[in-house]
């Protein structure tokens, strides 16, 4: 079927559709209102504003939170790493001790930080790898 689609918008913003069939000629209409409700151009351009505005907060957030999550998840991993029964034989007591040891201090230290900077969790990050990864690449 072919249909004929005509759009219309009067001066008040009111848009008036209508679509005949051209084969039988039948037709239907449907006029669209800018009702109380909707948002006036105003305001969207205020939200698309506010949207660009925040942006940076929240890729600020983000970068903080990812950071943040990157020191737990080594922290934990290292920890449960150098307990696990298979690694016993291939690490002594002493570096066993100083991992356990360092990634508690920073589990501790993340429990009392929960909003330090994107800085602080990357620094606390390198300072646990320092300790960390000379012993963990003897593995």
């Amino acid at each position: 079927p072919q249909i004929e689609v005509t759009f219309d918008i009067d001066a008040n913003g009111i848009l008036n559709v209508s679509a005949t069939d051209k084969s039988t000629g039948k037709e239907n209409k449907i006029t669209i209102t800018n009702d109380k409700g909707r948002l006036s151009k105003e305001e969207i351009e205020r939200m698309v504003n506010d949207a660009e505005k925040y942006r940076q907060e929240d890729d600020e957030q983000r970068a903080r939170v990812s950071a943040k999550n990157s020191l737990e998840s080594y922290a934990f991993n290292t920890k449960s790493t150098v307990e696990d029964d298979k690694i016993k034989d291939k690490i002594s007591e002493d570096d066993k001790k100083t991992i356990v040891e360092k990634c508690q201090e920073v589990i501790s230290w993340l429990d009392q930080n929960q909003l330090a900077s994107k800085e602080e969790f990357e620094h606390q990050q390198k300072e646990l790898e320092k300790v960390c990864n000379p012993i963990i690449t003897k593995l």
